[in-house]
């Protein structure tokens, strides 16, 4: 009787027993080098890599080969042709990279003027930018309400989905649970291999929908079961923004304020596209050249997007500005703040890498529009929830580091704090902790990823292949295995 009152009031209440979003299962079994150890006749197994995969450095200049598919200035190379958006740093002139203040263009309307047209009308944006990117134009009202009732249909997830959320959903990574649920989703899906416009618009309302519940329960699964109680899922609200959809799953009965939802509406609106180029839209493209499934499109985009040099450099920024906030004694000093600062450049502090975080950018120059955006609304919550000495710190950290970078690894391009920079710090005033802080850019992301995978399938419309030369070891012929000697052969089994 309790239980049902509960659930009414509350949402659906779940035990361990009931979801297995509450069970981590570990794989008992050792792996290969536990189990067998690492005997000199493993060495070349483990260790060969070292000598064939190490390709001379001059060689890549020879064959004019462009790593990582940049140009020797730091431009990326031209692979495809987009209406999706532009991203701007910097300006050729006479086949040269000049710097310029960053842009970013949506289907041509600049991203601080989206932003500001619907936060100036009291509104949510998420949803419009959202449309504007699945269809290349601004919605009327009717056509806005329309797709945010099509989202909302979707907010629920399929009968039995949380009886088998993602296995293991205790995992160390809630990127990682997301990718395993969109993957599960494929599963629900009565034809999951169709890949008709219709279709594709379809599952893009309901990833559009169900993601952010999805990433939110997650996260508040591994924290019910590290305080060992039940797991509260609350129902679905109609009507809810994307944003609030969030809020309401991680508050629970805490609530959120409209205020809070418009600032996390803003970082939203700041990670839905960045251009086709950047790693994770590169990989929906690659995979949707393939004519593959866009169940398993999106997860790979994920996958990439996980990775510590593209959407999983915003925990490494907070973790950062964590540390230099212990060690430096007085934040507005200046001097203190370069030493230590000149400090982590210099591989003596902090993670030793030799980075700091949240400055510069593989194209903007002179400034990251994203950042220029939401420093200012940082200021203003910050100013609110009383954390400006920290907002203070941060802004000296991005006025003081391009100095010490640019000198102690000697560039001379111009570096700007890129959005990283300030997303964490708005993140942990709205209370969002930092194992979300990757995925909330993922499930913002999804609408550019949409955009750019139908782009693909229905524009360009041919198979991503590009050519890798060969640089080997030519063998006259095949040596039988009894002839074979290994350099470790006289060593002992």
């Amino acid at each position: 009787m309790l239980s049902d009152i509960a659930s009414q009031a509350f949402g659906t209440i779940l035990t361990a027993a009931d979801t297995s979003a509450l069970v981590r299962r570990m794989d008992t079994s050792p792996m290969p080098s536990e189990l067998l150890g690492r005997p000199p006749v493993s060495d070349q197994l483990y260790e060969g890599y070292s000598a064939i995969d190490k390709i001379p450095p001059d060689l890549y200049d020879f064959y004019d080969v462009k790593r990582g598919l940049r140009n020797k200035d730091g431009s990326g190379v031209l692979v495809g042709l987009t209406t999706v958006s532009e991203v701007r740093g910097y300006n050729k002139v006479d086949g040269r990279p000049v710097p310029c203040e960053g842009k970013l263009l949506v289907r041509g309307y600049s991203i601080d003027d989206l932003v500001e047209g619907s936060h100036s009308d009291d509104r949510f944006g998420y949803e419009e930018l959202s449309y504007l990117l699945v269809t290349g134009k601004l919605p009327t009202q009717r056509q806005l309400d329309d797709y945010n009732a099509r989202i909302d249909a979707r907010r629920s997830l399929p009968v039995g989905y949380l009886d088998i959320f993602p296995r293991a959903t205790a995992s160390t990574s809630i990127m990682n649970v997301l990718q395993r649920a969109s993957l599960l989703l494929y599963a629900f899906d009565k034809s999951p291999d169709d890949t008709t416009p219709q279709h594709e618009i379809d599952v893009a309302l309901s990833l559009l929908g169900r993601l952010p519940r999805i990433a939110a329960i997650a996260h508040s699964a591994m924290k019910a079961q590290a305080d060992k109680r039940r797991l509260v899922v609350p129902p679905v609200r109609e009507g809810y923004s994307m944003a609030e959809t969030i809020l309401d799953v991680l508050r629970g009965n805490e609530g959120f304020t409209r205020d809070e939802a418009m600032m996390l509406d803003v970082m939203l609106m700041l990670h839905a596209e960045h251009g086709g180029g950047n790693n994770s839209t590169f990989s929906c493209r690659v995979l949707s050249s393939s004519g593959t499934d866009a169940y398993s499109t999106y997860a790979a985009a994920m996958g990439s997007l996980k990775g510590p040099k593209h959407g999983g450099a915003n925990e490494r920024v907070g973790a950062m500005v964590e540390d230099v906030a212990r060690h430096v004694g007085n934040w507005e000093d200046d001097g203190e703040v370069e030493d230590y600062l000149a400090k982590i450049a210099n591989r003596q502090a902090f993670d030793r890498k030799g980075l700091i975080y949240g400055i510069g950018h593989a194209v903007y120059t002179l400034s990251d529009p994203r950042a220029v955006i939401v420093k200012r609304y940082a200021e203003r919550l910050a100013r609110e929830k009383g954390c400006y000495d920290r907002f203070a710190l941060i802004e000296s950290i991005e006025r003081l580091a391009p100095g010490i970078v640019a000198m102690t690894r000697g560039v001379d391009k111009p570096l700007c704090a890129n959005i990283d920079l300030y997303s964490g710090f708005v993140y942990d005033m709205l209370g969002v902790s930092s194992d979300l802080h990757t995925p909330l850019f993922a499930i913002a992301r999804m609408a550019g990823w949409v955009a750019h995978r139908m782009e693909e399938l229905y524009g360009a419309a041919r198979i991503i292949r590009p050519a890798y030369r060969s640089h080997m070891e030519k063998h006259p012929s095949y040596s039988p295995i009894s002839t074979r000697v290994a350099a470790i052969s006289a060593a002992p089994e």
